[in-house]
């Protein structure tokens, strides 16, 4: 232990004495006067700092130019970057700095760093043709304290098996911090500590979540994984609860009152919280107003409370297959503020005047009061589409009509249309899979999303180019970039193999063949292949205060105003708003562009959790389907295997290449296929392949196929 000790004191030194050089351009010193720079005057630090410029020349990290005086054989030998574990146990860090080339760590010399951590890292002297290697000196941020895994308990210990495949280490937790956990349970637990030298770290469990297999033990095993919490503290529900239903007549006086005005609201069947609401009056000289209502959930969560805090962690509402985890408490997301029939509620609202070509007259934001005539679903709506008749008919169908008008509009500006199929369950009253269907998005999906584009769109019109005046205000924007054109054109060759044209030659065009391929193969086995890998070819849209396009949806200006009880960046937009209707001066820049990209990253990790509830429910499913056959379709390629999604029920699973055993078969990455090396059979992207399924592995969430041939 003392000599690990010494070591790492060494490792620190290193570095210590290694700035002393860059600071002072390199020049050389002797250790007296490295240990006055550092202020260690006495004489055993004096004698270590020798130590370790000798022992750092024999490791060809200082040279000794002349007798006693040293400097760096090369400048700038530390970094710091995320730790990308690999699944031997080693790691490659991948820079802050995007210039500098990954540096490789072995085993031994990770300091205890675990996968996605932020570390700072000594990079060895490069020898001749080997590549850049390194130690991990310094844990600057885990990315990470919490995992899941399953418990193993014996007379005298247990240890959690995480099941995160990047955690290399059993988790060690003495009997006494085991909650109560029973022997093979799924736990969540926490890193309490890593002794030097010690080979696993130890923990405490925090929460026991239940039996494997068991549809909640699960799902919540998912959100603990992706760092979403299982509850609202009492501190957050304390507040929630405090907030009266009641509306002030005060605070209606403050408000623009739409509640003589048709207001309903479309959402689906089983929703409960409602966040926007459309009004819709025909005025005295024949043009249409429509009202986007926004639940005004700023007017509630008061910036810095204890409600806000917990807000801003969580960033977003999660939907995994069974059930929503609200960014707001229930009292708020699903009573005070959810824009229920039949009751007043306050909203925050983009109004607008359109003509009978739905071209914007004029345009108004404020706060307003609402009172819903009607709570439809999705489908209930659509009946009155088709039907042309039943409840509030006229108007449903001249707000359809206009909204046809404004998306043609979109696509002709350069929009690009996604409509890839979207898989659901039919659960049991267990949460078991019983069935799967493909959810259908028809007319009162797109009327409903077409005026929250349109209020979100002109919002931040509003913002950037009204408001104003001299100086540019701070505002959260949704921006999306365009496409890589080296990955967009690997993805057009790929495509004109199905016999499908990309036109690269500008914006428009790609939008305009992108279009024109997403018409014709909607329907058609490949869609989803090439509808996945047409998104994946696309730059991944963000939230950020610097203002630029929105590539996918051709719009200059753009952002979230539309849904603030499950985003956090759109209660943000809110309160900016609000503020610069008020007058007031711009906010802090900085402030927003973290909470932005905090935003960002918590939307990706709760998509990754709905992936894995998906995962979860289809092996599920196929757990009762061992041993049949089905047609499938390959939808992607790996270098140890090949995924195929099943074409009746759209469940996904791997052929492993091992075990495809007429050839020995390999990755041909840039053409998106396995080729056999004796047979040269192919296997690519989109094809067609029967398949039996071999094995499911709940625990891992994992489908095995395997092919016949």
């Amino acid at each position: 232990m003392a000599k690990n000790k010494s070591a790492n004191i060494k490792l620190v030194l290193n570095q210590l004495v290694s700035d002393v050089f860059e600071k002072n351009s390199n020049q050389p010193l002797n250790y007296k006067q490295v240990s006055a720079k550092l202020n260690l005057n006495d004489q055993e630090s004096r004698e270590t700092i020798l130590e370790v410029l000798k022992e750092g020349k024999s490791a060809g990290i200082f040279l000794e130019p002349e007798k006693g005086k040293f400097k760096l054989k090369e400048l700038q030998n530390f970094l710091t970057g995320r730790v990308d574990m690999t699944a031997d146990g080693s790691a490659y860090i991948i820079p802050d700095d995007e210039f500098e080339k990954d540096v490789f760590v072995a085993p031994r010399k990770l300091k205890n760093a675990l996968h996605g951590d932020s570390v700072k890292v000594y990079v060895f002297a490069k020898k001749h043709g080997r590549k850049n290697d390194g130690e991990v000196i310094e844990i600057i941020k885990r990315a990470k304290s919490d995992f899941t895994g399953v418990i193993k308990i014996s007379e005298r210990f247990a240890f959690v098996i995480a099941d995160d495949k990047k955690m290399m280490h059993d988790i060690f937790v003495p009997l006494s911090d085991t909650l109560g956990a029973k022997n093979g349970q799924r736990v969540l637990v926490g890193l309490t500590d890593w002794p030097e030298g010690a080979k696993n770290p130890i923990g405490t469990v925090k929460h026991v979540l239940g039996d494997q297999g068991e549809n909640n033990t699960e799902m919540n095993a998912i959100l603990a994984q992706y760092g979403f919490p299982l509850s609202f503290p009492p501190a957050v529900e304390k507040e929630a609860d405090a907030i009266p239903e009641e509306i002030s007549e005060t605070e209606i006086a403050k408000r623009k009152d739409f509640r003589e005005i048709l207001t309903f609201t479309i959402d689906p069947a089983d929703a409960k919280d409602f966040d926007d609401a459309i009004s819709y009056q025909k005025l005295p000289n024949g043009n249409h107003e429509i009202g986007v209502h926004i639940a005004d959930v700023s007017h509630y969560v008061h910036q810095g409370t204890e409600l806000d805090k917990e807000a801003y962690s969580r960033a977003t509402s999660v939907y995994l297959v069974d059930r929503v985890i609200p960014m707001l408490p229930e009292r708020l997301s699903n009573g005070v503020c959810s824009l229920r029939p039949h009751e007043d509620k306050l909203c925050f609202a983009a109004v607008f005047e359109l003509d009978d070509e739905a071209n914007i007259k004029s345009e108004w934001y404020g706060k307003t009061v609402i009172h819903s005539d009607r709570r439809f679903s999705y489908e209930e709506a659509q009946e009155v589409i088709e039907n042309k008749e039943g409840d509030h008919s006229s108007e449903i169908l001249k707000l359809n009509e206009l909204a046809h008008i404004l998306r043609e509009r979109k696509f002709k500006n350069g929009a690009i249309s996604f409509e890839s199929t979207e898989v659901k369950f039919k659960l049991d009253e267990n949460g078991k899979p019983i069935g799967v269907y493909v959810k259908e998005r028809k007319d009162a999906h797109k009327l409903i999303e077409d005026y929250m584009l349109l209020a979100n769109r002109k919002v931040a019109e509003f913002i950037a180019t009204e408001l104003k005046g001299k100086n540019k205000l701070t505002f959260v924007y949704r921006v999306h970039d365009s496409p890589n054109m080296e990955t967009l054109n690997t993805f057009a060759n790929f495509a004109s193999r199905f016999g499908y044209k990309i036109n690269t030659k500008s914006d428009k065009e790609i939008a305009k063949s992108l279009n024109h391929l997403m018409a014709d193969v909607e329907g058609k086995k490949e869609q989803n292949v090439l509808t996945s890998l047409a998104i994946r070819s696309m730059a991944k849209a963000i939230y950020t205060t610097k203002k630029t396009s929105h590539y996918g949806l051709a719009f200059e200006y753009y952002t979230h105003f539309t849904s603030p009880i499950r985003r956090y960046p759109d209660v943000m937009v809110h309160r900016l708003l609000q503020d610069y209707l008020a007058g007031e001066k711009s906010a802090d820049a900085e402030f927003y562009e973290v909470a932005s990209a905090h935003s960002s990253a918590m939307e990706k990790r709760a998509a990754e959790a709905e992936r894995a509830s998906i995962k979860y429910k289809q092996a599920e499913y196929l757990e009762e389907n061992v041993g049949n056959v089905y047609a499938g379709i390959i939808t992607g390629v790996t270098e140890w295997g090949m995924y195929v999604e099943i074409e009746e029920n759209k469940c996904e699973g791997m052929v492993r290449l091992r075990e495809i055993s007429d050839d020995f078969y390999v990755l041909d990455e840039k053409n998106y296929c396995i080729i056999g090396q004796r047979k040269k059979k192919k296997y690519q992207l989109g094809d067609e392949v029967t398949i039996k399924v071999k094995k499911v592995d709940l625990a891992k969430r994992q489908i095995d196929f395997s092919l016949v041939i």
